[in-house]
Protein backbone atom coordinates (compact mmCIF):
# COMPACT_ATOMS: atom_id res chain seq x y z
CA UNK A 1 0.00 0.00 0.00
CA UNK A 2 1.35 3.58 -1.12
CA UNK A 3 2.23 5.65 1.88
CA UNK A 4 0.78 8.91 1.41
CA UNK A 5 1.05 11.96 3.92
CA UNK A 6 -0.87 15.08 2.92
CA UNK A 7 0.20 18.56 4.22
CA UNK A 8 -1.64 18.39 7.41
CA UNK A 9 0.16 15.55 8.47
CA UNK A 10 3.32 16.53 7.60
CA UNK A 11 3.31 19.80 9.89
CA UNK A 12 2.09 17.91 12.38
CA UNK A 13 4.57 15.47 11.79
CA UNK A 14 7.14 17.79 12.19
CA UNK A 15 5.69 19.71 15.13
CA UNK A 16 6.19 16.30 17.06
CA UNK A 17 9.73 16.50 15.86
CA UNK A 18 9.99 20.23 17.44
CA UNK A 19 10.65 21.11 13.80
CA UNK A 20 9.53 24.66 13.13
CA UNK A 21 9.05 26.16 9.76
CA UNK A 22 9.96 29.68 8.62
CA UNK A 23 8.10 30.25 5.41
CA UNK A 24 5.86 33.10 6.93
CA UNK A 25 3.88 30.78 8.66
CA UNK A 26 3.77 30.71 12.63
CA UNK A 27 6.05 28.91 14.38
CA UNK A 28 4.33 25.36 14.84
CA UNK A 29 4.56 24.99 18.56
CA UNK A 30 2.48 28.09 18.91
CA UNK A 31 -0.46 26.51 16.73
CA UNK A 32 -0.14 23.34 18.85
CA UNK A 33 0.24 24.94 22.19
CA UNK A 34 -3.08 27.51 21.25
CA UNK A 35 -4.89 23.86 21.93
CA UNK A 36 -3.33 23.47 25.33
CA UNK A 37 -5.27 24.10 28.32
CA UNK A 38 -2.87 26.83 31.09
CA UNK A 39 -1.41 25.23 33.61
CA UNK A 40 -3.54 26.43 35.94
CA UNK A 41 -6.09 24.77 33.93
CA UNK A 42 -4.63 21.53 34.53
CA UNK A 43 -2.16 21.70 31.00
CA UNK A 44 0.96 21.78 30.60
CA UNK A 45 3.40 23.99 31.24
CA UNK A 46 4.31 26.05 27.70
CA UNK A 47 8.20 26.07 29.05
CA UNK A 48 8.68 23.30 30.96
CA UNK A 49 12.41 24.14 31.02
CA UNK A 50 14.81 26.93 33.02
CA UNK A 51 15.82 29.99 31.78
CA UNK A 52 19.56 31.01 31.57
CA UNK A 53 20.98 31.49 35.31
CA UNK A 54 22.67 34.50 36.15
CA UNK A 55 25.36 35.46 36.49
CA UNK A 56 27.58 33.56 34.00
CA UNK A 57 31.47 33.21 34.89
CA UNK A 58 34.31 30.49 34.50
CA UNK A 59 37.38 30.18 34.93
CA UNK A 60 38.09 33.93 33.43
CA UNK A 61 36.38 35.64 36.54
CA UNK A 62 37.89 32.92 39.19
CA UNK A 63 41.70 33.56 38.05
CA UNK A 64 40.85 37.33 37.92
CA UNK A 65 39.71 37.21 41.52
CA UNK A 66 42.67 35.12 42.41
CA UNK A 67 45.36 37.58 40.84
CA UNK A 68 43.72 40.33 42.85
CA UNK A 69 44.33 38.08 46.24
CA UNK A 70 47.64 37.46 45.62
CA UNK A 71 48.79 40.94 44.61
CA UNK A 72 47.95 41.78 48.23
CA UNK A 73 46.51 45.37 46.76
CA UNK A 74 42.66 45.26 47.22
CA UNK A 75 41.83 49.05 46.93
CA UNK A 76 42.27 51.38 43.93
CA UNK A 77 44.60 53.61 45.60
CA UNK A 78 48.37 52.24 44.90
CA UNK A 79 46.47 49.54 42.51
CA UNK A 80 46.08 48.85 38.50
CA UNK A 81 42.71 46.93 37.75
CA UNK A 82 40.65 49.80 38.51
CA UNK A 83 42.31 52.04 36.26
CA UNK A 84 42.34 49.39 33.69
CA UNK A 85 38.74 48.60 33.65
CA UNK A 86 38.31 52.46 33.21
CA UNK A 87 40.55 52.82 30.29
CA UNK A 88 38.21 49.56 28.89
CA UNK A 89 35.20 50.57 29.92
CA UNK A 90 35.66 54.34 28.24
CA UNK A 91 36.54 52.55 25.13
CA UNK A 92 33.79 50.68 24.75
CA UNK A 93 31.44 53.66 25.46
CA UNK A 94 33.02 55.61 23.09
CA UNK A 95 33.29 58.15 26.31
CA UNK A 96 36.81 60.55 26.92
CA UNK A 97 36.17 59.55 30.72
CA UNK A 98 35.06 57.01 32.88
CA UNK A 99 35.10 57.09 37.10
CA UNK A 100 34.79 53.83 38.48
CA UNK A 101 32.72 54.49 42.10
CA UNK A 102 31.07 51.98 44.38
CA UNK A 103 27.32 51.51 42.82
CA UNK A 104 25.21 52.66 40.52
CA UNK A 105 24.00 55.08 43.47
CA UNK A 106 27.49 56.13 43.95
CA UNK A 107 27.85 57.03 40.16
CA UNK A 108 24.71 59.40 40.40
CA UNK A 109 25.43 60.92 44.12
CA UNK A 110 29.08 62.00 42.51
CA UNK A 111 27.69 63.96 40.16
CA UNK A 112 25.20 65.89 41.85
CA UNK A 113 28.05 65.80 44.07
CA UNK A 114 30.49 67.70 41.56
CA UNK A 115 27.38 69.95 40.60
CA UNK A 116 27.40 71.02 43.90
CA UNK A 117 23.44 70.70 44.28
CA UNK A 118 22.16 71.55 47.13
CA UNK A 119 18.89 72.99 49.21
CA UNK A 120 16.57 74.78 47.09
CA UNK A 121 17.65 73.12 43.80
CA UNK A 122 15.01 71.35 41.69
CA UNK A 123 16.20 67.82 39.78
CA UNK A 124 13.41 66.55 36.85
CA UNK A 125 13.31 62.89 37.25
CA UNK A 126 10.96 60.00 36.00
CA UNK A 127 8.72 58.05 38.54
CA UNK A 128 9.19 55.02 36.44
CA UNK A 129 12.34 53.84 37.76
CA UNK A 130 14.47 52.27 40.57
CA UNK A 131 14.10 54.50 44.19
CA UNK A 132 17.96 55.00 44.15
CA UNK A 133 17.00 57.69 40.97
CA UNK A 134 15.09 59.57 43.38
CA UNK A 135 17.57 59.52 46.77
CA UNK A 136 20.46 60.79 45.20
CA UNK A 137 17.89 63.90 44.85
CA UNK A 138 16.77 64.03 48.43
CA UNK A 139 20.36 63.01 49.77
CA UNK A 140 21.34 66.21 49.05
CA UNK A 141 18.38 68.26 50.16
CA UNK A 142 17.12 69.25 46.73
CA UNK A 143 13.87 68.85 45.48
CA UNK A 144 13.10 65.68 43.07
CA UNK A 145 10.53 66.71 40.48
CA UNK A 146 8.61 64.20 38.66
CA UNK A 147 7.60 64.31 35.08
CA UNK A 148 4.67 61.70 33.83
CA UNK A 149 5.76 58.51 31.90
CA UNK A 150 5.25 57.99 28.00
CA UNK A 151 3.06 54.99 28.50
CA UNK A 152 3.81 53.24 25.26
CA UNK A 153 7.87 53.65 26.27
CA UNK A 154 7.83 53.67 29.67
CA UNK A 155 10.22 56.11 29.61
CA UNK A 156 9.83 59.87 30.43
CA UNK A 157 7.88 61.86 28.59
CA UNK A 158 10.18 64.44 27.25
CA UNK A 159 7.40 66.39 25.76
CA UNK A 160 6.19 67.31 29.07
CA UNK A 161 9.65 68.41 30.86
CA UNK A 162 9.63 71.91 29.17
CA UNK A 163 6.33 72.47 31.54
CA UNK A 164 8.02 70.67 34.71
CA UNK A 165 11.26 73.24 34.29
CA UNK A 166 11.48 76.21 37.01
CA UNK A 167 14.40 78.99 38.18
CA UNK A 168 15.56 76.33 40.35
CA UNK A 169 15.71 73.64 37.84
CA UNK A 170 19.75 72.67 38.07
CA UNK A 171 19.89 68.89 36.41
CA UNK A 172 17.38 67.02 34.18
CA UNK A 173 17.99 63.39 34.82
CA UNK A 174 16.24 60.94 32.34
CA UNK A 175 16.56 57.17 33.31
CA UNK A 176 17.04 54.69 30.39
CA UNK A 177 14.12 52.27 31.53
CA UNK A 178 15.31 48.93 31.06
CA UNK A 179 17.58 49.40 29.11
CA UNK A 180 16.19 51.71 26.07
CA UNK A 181 17.18 54.97 25.54
CA UNK A 182 14.58 57.80 26.77
CA UNK A 183 13.98 60.10 23.88
CA UNK A 184 17.79 62.26 23.94
CA UNK A 185 16.78 64.37 20.92
CA UNK A 186 13.90 66.45 22.72
CA UNK A 187 15.44 66.07 26.38
CA UNK A 188 19.04 67.21 24.98
CA UNK A 189 17.22 70.15 23.15
CA UNK A 190 15.61 71.35 26.30
CA UNK A 191 18.31 71.30 28.37
CA UNK A 192 20.55 73.22 25.85
CA UNK A 193 17.92 76.02 25.40
CA UNK A 194 17.72 76.30 28.87
CA UNK A 195 20.92 76.02 30.23
CA UNK A 196 20.12 72.99 32.17
CA UNK A 197 22.90 69.93 32.23
CA UNK A 198 21.46 66.36 31.63
CA UNK A 199 22.56 63.56 33.28
CA UNK A 200 21.12 60.40 32.10
CA UNK A 201 20.86 57.50 34.60
CA UNK A 202 22.00 54.63 32.34
CA UNK A 203 22.54 52.71 35.34
CA UNK A 204 20.41 49.48 33.75
CA UNK A 205 21.62 50.81 29.55
CA UNK A 206 25.28 48.88 29.31
CA UNK A 207 26.21 49.81 25.29
CA UNK A 208 22.49 50.66 24.47
CA UNK A 209 22.65 53.19 21.62
CA UNK A 210 20.73 56.09 20.50
CA UNK A 211 22.07 56.94 16.88
CA UNK A 212 24.78 54.35 17.18
CA UNK A 213 26.40 55.93 19.68
CA UNK A 214 26.50 54.69 23.16
CA UNK A 215 24.08 56.18 25.86
CA UNK A 216 25.95 58.10 28.63
CA UNK A 217 27.91 59.68 26.28
CA UNK A 218 24.92 62.34 25.21
CA UNK A 219 24.55 64.20 28.40
CA UNK A 220 26.89 66.03 30.64
CA UNK A 221 27.72 62.74 32.42
CA UNK A 222 26.39 59.07 32.66
CA UNK A 223 25.87 56.61 35.43
CA UNK A 224 26.40 52.90 35.01
CA UNK A 225 25.56 49.73 37.44
CA UNK A 226 27.19 46.87 37.78
CA UNK A 227 24.83 45.73 41.02
CA UNK A 228 24.26 41.97 40.72
CA UNK A 229 21.25 41.72 38.30
CA UNK A 230 22.47 43.75 35.94
CA UNK A 231 23.89 42.97 32.32
CA UNK A 232 27.25 44.02 33.45
CA UNK A 233 27.66 42.46 36.98
CA UNK A 234 30.38 42.87 39.93
CA UNK A 235 27.88 42.08 42.73
CA UNK A 236 27.76 45.77 43.51
CA UNK A 237 29.75 48.87 41.48
CA UNK A 238 29.06 51.49 39.45
CA UNK A 239 30.69 54.39 36.76
CA UNK A 240 30.63 57.07 35.51
CA UNK A 241 30.92 58.43 31.98
CA UNK A 242 32.09 62.04 30.61
CA UNK A 243 33.54 64.12 27.83
CA UNK A 244 34.15 66.66 30.17
CA UNK A 245 37.83 66.56 31.15
CA UNK A 246 37.44 69.52 33.91
CA UNK A 247 34.20 67.71 35.12
CA UNK A 248 35.80 63.74 35.53
CA UNK A 249 38.64 65.69 37.85
CA UNK A 250 36.05 66.80 40.22
CA UNK A 251 34.27 63.56 40.22
CA UNK A 252 37.24 61.86 41.07
CA UNK A 253 38.01 64.41 44.00
CA UNK A 254 34.28 64.23 45.19
CA UNK A 255 34.70 59.76 45.35
CA UNK A 256 38.19 59.99 46.85
CA UNK A 257 37.40 62.50 49.84
CA UNK A 258 37.98 65.46 48.33
CA UNK A 259 41.48 64.64 47.13
CA UNK A 260 43.00 63.72 43.81
CA UNK A 261 45.66 61.26 42.62
CA UNK A 262 46.00 57.50 43.22
CA UNK A 263 47.00 57.93 47.27
CA UNK A 264 45.30 59.37 50.43
CA UNK A 265 47.21 62.20 52.28
CA UNK A 266 46.64 63.63 56.00
CA UNK A 267 45.85 67.16 54.74
CA UNK A 268 42.61 67.59 53.25
CA UNK A 269 41.68 68.16 49.65
CA UNK A 270 39.88 70.58 47.41
CA UNK A 271 35.85 71.56 47.56
CA UNK A 272 34.34 72.07 50.92
CA UNK A 273 32.71 68.38 50.85
CA UNK A 274 33.25 65.51 49.43
CA UNK A 275 33.04 60.96 50.31
CA UNK A 276 34.49 57.84 50.03
CA UNK A 277 32.98 55.71 47.24
CA UNK A 278 35.94 54.01 45.76
CA UNK A 279 35.52 50.64 43.21
CA UNK A 280 37.99 47.88 44.81
CA UNK A 281 40.34 46.05 42.74
CA UNK A 282 38.53 42.97 43.35
CA UNK A 283 35.19 44.90 41.57
CA UNK A 284 37.25 46.25 38.64
CA UNK A 285 38.76 42.59 37.87
CA UNK A 286 35.39 40.75 38.16
CA UNK A 287 34.18 43.56 35.48
CA UNK A 288 37.39 42.99 33.05
CA UNK A 289 36.35 39.52 32.82
CA UNK A 290 32.86 40.22 32.13
CA UNK A 291 33.23 42.49 29.95
CA UNK A 292 34.51 39.84 27.65
CA UNK A 293 31.30 38.34 27.02
CA UNK A 294 29.00 41.50 27.40
CA UNK A 295 28.67 42.55 23.37
CA UNK A 296 27.69 39.41 22.72
CA UNK A 297 25.29 39.14 25.28
CA UNK A 298 23.68 42.11 24.06
CA UNK A 299 23.56 41.32 20.56
CA UNK A 300 21.65 37.92 21.78
CA UNK A 301 19.37 39.98 23.81
CA UNK A 302 18.20 41.99 20.77
CA UNK A 303 17.69 39.07 18.91
CA UNK A 304 15.34 37.59 21.10
CA UNK A 305 13.66 40.62 22.05
CA UNK A 306 13.21 41.50 18.22
CA UNK A 307 11.91 37.68 17.64
CA UNK A 308 9.23 38.29 21.06
CA UNK A 309 8.07 41.19 19.63
CA UNK A 310 7.16 39.94 16.39
CA UNK A 311 5.51 36.60 18.28
CA UNK A 312 3.16 38.75 20.74
CA UNK A 313 2.60 41.34 17.58
CA UNK A 314 -0.22 38.95 16.79
CA UNK A 315 -1.33 38.43 20.16
CA UNK A 316 -4.39 41.02 20.89
CA UNK A 317 -3.59 42.81 23.95
CA UNK A 318 -0.16 42.97 24.11
CA UNK A 319 2.01 45.58 23.38
CA UNK A 320 5.89 45.55 23.70
CA UNK A 321 7.35 48.65 24.91
CA UNK A 322 7.61 51.63 22.47
CA UNK A 323 12.15 51.66 21.02
CA UNK A 324 11.89 55.77 20.16
CA UNK A 325 13.21 56.15 16.30
CA UNK A 326 16.60 57.04 17.42
CA UNK A 327 17.58 53.38 19.09
CA UNK A 328 20.03 51.43 17.16
CA UNK A 329 20.20 49.17 20.26
CA UNK A 330 18.57 48.30 23.52
CA UNK A 331 20.41 46.87 26.33
CA UNK A 332 17.26 45.06 27.34
CA UNK A 333 17.50 44.81 31.19
CA UNK A 334 14.25 44.22 31.12
CA UNK A 335 11.97 43.11 28.20
CA UNK A 336 8.68 45.27 29.01
CA UNK A 337 5.33 45.05 27.77
CA UNK A 338 1.78 46.35 28.32
CA UNK A 339 -1.20 44.19 29.08
CA UNK A 340 -4.50 45.13 28.19
CA UNK A 341 -7.09 43.29 30.24
CA UNK A 342 -10.05 44.54 27.73
CA UNK A 343 -8.48 41.96 25.34
CA UNK A 344 -8.08 39.38 27.78
CA UNK A 345 -12.11 38.62 28.80
CA UNK A 346 -11.32 40.96 31.85
CA UNK A 347 -8.61 38.82 33.68
CA UNK A 348 -6.30 41.53 35.43
CA UNK A 349 -2.83 41.94 35.15
CA UNK A 350 -2.81 40.16 38.53
CA UNK A 351 -4.09 37.14 37.65
CA UNK A 352 -2.14 37.34 34.30
CA UNK A 353 1.32 37.48 36.14
CA UNK A 354 0.07 34.65 38.11
CA UNK A 355 -0.95 32.15 34.79
CA UNK A 356 2.28 33.01 33.22
CA UNK A 357 4.29 32.18 35.76
CA UNK A 358 2.17 28.93 36.10
CA UNK A 359 3.66 28.25 32.48
CA UNK A 360 7.09 28.61 33.61
CA UNK A 361 7.47 31.93 32.82
CA UNK A 362 8.97 34.19 35.76
CA UNK A 363 7.24 37.81 35.24
CA UNK A 364 6.94 41.04 37.41
CA UNK A 365 4.63 43.77 37.55
CA UNK A 366 7.72 46.03 37.59
CA UNK A 367 7.69 49.56 39.60
CA UNK A 368 4.87 51.45 41.20
CA UNK A 369 3.59 54.89 41.62
CA UNK A 370 6.74 55.79 43.25
CA UNK A 371 5.44 59.59 43.68
CA UNK A 372 2.21 58.34 45.88
CA UNK A 373 4.37 55.67 47.90
CA UNK A 374 4.46 56.96 51.73
CA UNK A 375 8.11 56.76 51.26
CA UNK A 376 8.17 59.68 49.05
CA UNK A 377 5.47 61.74 49.99
CA UNK A 378 6.56 61.72 53.68
CA UNK A 379 9.51 64.15 52.50
CA UNK A 380 6.71 67.02 52.55
CA UNK A 381 6.64 66.44 56.27
CA UNK A 382 10.27 66.00 56.72
CA UNK A 383 11.63 68.48 59.74
CA UNK A 384 14.35 69.17 57.39
CA UNK A 385 12.48 69.71 54.57
CA UNK A 386 10.21 72.09 55.99
CA UNK A 387 13.15 73.76 57.59
CA UNK A 388 14.51 74.62 54.43
CA UNK A 389 11.39 74.89 52.12
CA UNK A 390 8.15 75.27 54.35
CA UNK A 391 5.15 73.64 54.79
CA UNK A 392 3.53 75.98 51.98
CA UNK A 393 6.41 74.84 49.44
CA UNK A 394 5.89 71.00 50.19
CA UNK A 395 2.59 70.83 50.12
CA UNK A 396 3.22 72.48 46.34
CA UNK A 397 5.28 69.95 45.80
CA UNK A 398 2.90 66.94 46.20
CA UNK A 399 0.42 68.92 43.96
CA UNK A 400 3.06 69.49 41.09
CA UNK A 401 4.02 65.29 41.06
CA UNK A 402 0.95 63.77 40.00
CA UNK A 403 1.78 61.56 36.82
CA UNK A 404 -1.56 60.12 35.27
CA UNK A 405 0.07 58.01 32.26
CA UNK A 406 2.22 56.75 34.84
CA UNK A 407 -0.37 55.39 37.01
CA UNK A 408 -2.03 53.45 34.68
CA UNK A 409 1.00 52.20 33.55
CA UNK A 410 2.73 51.01 37.28
CA UNK A 411 -1.02 49.78 38.52
CA UNK A 412 -2.67 48.07 35.30
CA UNK A 413 -0.45 47.91 32.24
CA UNK A 414 3.35 46.96 33.07
CA UNK A 415 4.69 43.31 32.87
CA UNK A 416 8.28 42.56 32.89
CA UNK A 417 10.81 40.07 32.04
CA UNK A 418 14.46 40.00 33.13
CA UNK A 419 17.22 40.43 31.34
CA UNK A 420 19.10 36.76 31.68
CA UNK A 421 15.83 35.00 29.96
CA UNK A 422 16.55 36.67 26.74
CA UNK A 423 20.31 35.15 26.82
CA UNK A 424 17.86 31.72 26.23
CA UNK A 425 17.33 30.46 23.44
CA UNK A 426 14.67 30.94 20.11
CA UNK A 427 12.40 28.08 21.37
CA UNK A 428 12.28 29.95 24.87
CA UNK A 429 11.16 32.72 23.03
CA UNK A 430 8.53 30.74 21.23
CA UNK A 431 7.77 28.92 24.66
CA UNK A 432 6.89 32.66 26.30
CA UNK A 433 4.58 33.64 23.49
CA UNK A 434 3.28 30.36 23.41
CA UNK A 435 2.04 30.81 27.33
CA UNK A 436 0.64 34.14 26.26
CA UNK A 437 -1.66 33.03 23.44
CA UNK A 438 -3.24 30.13 26.27
CA UNK A 439 -3.39 32.47 28.86
CA UNK A 440 -5.52 34.88 25.83
CA UNK A 441 -7.80 31.91 24.68
CA UNK A 442 -8.94 30.94 28.07
CA UNK A 443 -8.73 34.29 29.70
CA UNK A 444 -12.52 34.00 30.91
CA UNK A 445 -12.46 30.83 32.39
CA UNK A 446 -8.57 32.17 34.37
CA UNK A 447 -10.61 34.78 35.65
CA UNK A 448 -12.65 33.03 37.74
CA UNK A 449 -9.94 30.80 38.99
Amino acid sequence: MENKLDRRDFISALSLAGVSLAMGMPHLATATAANAKPALLGGPKAHPGAFPSWPLFDQSEEKALLDVLRSKVWGRLGGKVVATFEKEYQQLLGAKHCLGVSSGTSALYTILGALEIGPGDEVIIPPYTFIATYNVVVLNYALPVFVDTDIESFQIDANKIENAVTPQTKVIMPVHVGGSPANLDKILEVGRRRNIPVVEDACQAHLAEWKGRKVGTYGLAGAFSFQASKNLNSAEGGAISTNDEQFARTCYSFHNQGQGGNATAYNPGSGTRATNLRLTEFQGALLLAQMARVAEQTKRRNENATYLSKLFSEIPGIKPAKLYDGTTSSAYHLYMFRFDKKQFGGLDRAQFLKALSAEGVPCSAGYGQMNKDAYVTGLAQNKHYLRIYGEKTMQQWLERNQCPQNDILSSEQGVWLTQNMLLGSKTDMEQIADAVQKIHKYSRELAKV
